[in-house]
């Protein structure tokens, strides 16, 4: 396979994750996926802000969330994200510390 159609074939994948996540499933929530996968819907808006910075696009947090969710983030949040329980917010901050913290 050449690098151009591996590129669309991973661009497609991608465009297919962010569906699932903003359409299919928006009941999941984003402490939820970080819990139990170690990323979320805020992690794939880091990391297109982080590619679109290797290629010398500037590009703001809010401005990479609200090109991932498709609206302002804090309109999404209010419209689509519960209340997190004590326990959720206590296994957030063990796997924020190992997936995100650490990692930089």
């Amino acid at each position: 396979m050449d690098d151009a159609t591996r590129t669309e074939l991973e661009a497609a994948a991608f465009r297919r994750l962010r569906q699932h996540l903003m359409q299919d499933r928006p009941d999941v929530q984003n402490i939820d996926l970080m819990n139990m996968a170690g990323f979320c819907r805020n992690c794939l808006s880091r990391w297109y802000q982080e590619a679109a910075a290797e290629r010398g696009i500037e590009m703001g947090k809010e401005d990479a969330r609200e090109i991932f969710y498709g609206m302002p983030y804090d309109q999404w949040k209010a419209q689509s994200q519960a209340d997190a329980t004590p326990e959720q917010q206590a296994a957030f901050q063990k796997a924020f510390k190992e997936n995100v913290t650490d990692k930089g």
